[in-house]
C-alpha cells in the first residue's frame, strides 16, 4: 500500500510539476503577447496618421503665416512712427528759426537803422544754417567749379571765353544735400 500511496503521491507531484509549467508557459505567452500589444500601442501612438500630420502641419503653417503677418504689421507701424517723430524734430528746429524771422520783420517796421537790420537777417540766416547741419544738411558748392549733372541743372548756357567753358559761372538756384544724397539739385548757368 505503501508503494501505491508513494506512486499516487509521486503522480501527483508529477501533474502538479507539468500544470505549473504549463502555467508558467501560458504565463509567459501571456505576457509576451501582451508586450506585443502594449509596443503595438506605442507604434500607433508615436507615428500618427497621415490626417494627424496634415493637421498638425496645417495648424503650424497658420500660426507661422499669422505670426509674419503680425510681424509686417508692427514693422509698418514702427517706420511710420519714425518717420513721423523725425519730421517732428525738424519742424521743431524750423520753428525757433521762424520766431526769429518774425522778430525781425518787426524789427524792421519799428526801426530805421539799415545795418542793425542787416545784422540780424544775417544772424537768422546763420541759425538756419546751423539748424540744417545739425540734420546733416549742407549746401552744394557749384560756383566757379566744372559742371557736375549728377548735383546740378543747367538752366542756361553762356559764352564766357575759353577758361570758363564747361564751368558753372553762376547759381541761379542753391542746391543742398543731405549726406551724400541730393535733396535739390543747383541751377546753374554754364559757360561755354
Amino acid at each position: 500500500m505503501k508503494s501505491k500511496k508513494s506512486n499516487n503521491q509521486e503522480d501527483t507531484m508529477t501533474e502538479t510539476a507539468s500544470q505549473t509549467a504549463e502555467n508558467t508557459e501560458t504565463a509567459a505567452a501571456a505576457k509576451d503577447k501582451m508586450s506585443d500589444e502594449t509596443a503595438a500601442a506605442t507604434d500607433n501612438m508615436s507615428e500618427p496618421s497621415l490626417e494627424e500630420q496634415i493637421a498638425a502641419w496645417h495648424d503650424k503653417y497658420l500660426r507661422l503665416q499669422a505670426e509674419f503677418d503680425n510681424f509686417r504689421k508692427r514693422t509698418l507701424r514702427e517706420k511710420m512712427e519714425l518717420v513721423e517723430r523725425g519730421g517732428e524734430e525738424v519742424l521743431k528746429a524750423v520753428l525757433s528759426v521762424m520766431d526769429d524771422m518774425q522778430r525781425a520783420v518787426e524789427a524792421s517796421h519799428k526801426s530805421d537803422d539799415i545795418e542793425a537790420l542787416r545784422e540780424g537777417e544775417s544772424l537768422v540766416v546763420k541759425k538756419f544754417a546751423d539748424m540744417l547741419a545739425r540734420f546733416d544738411v549742407h549746401e552744394i558748392e557749384c560756383l566757379d567749379t566744372e559742371f557736375d549733372a549728377d548735383r546740378q541743372e543747367a538752366v542756361a548756357r553762356f559764352a564766357a571765353g575759353e577758361d570758363k567753358s564747361g564751368r558753372v559761372i553762376d547759381v541761379v538756384q542753391r542746391g543742398y544735400m543731405r549726406g551724400d544724397k541730393v535733396l535739390r539739385y543747383a541751377k546753374v548757368v554754364v559757360g561755354e
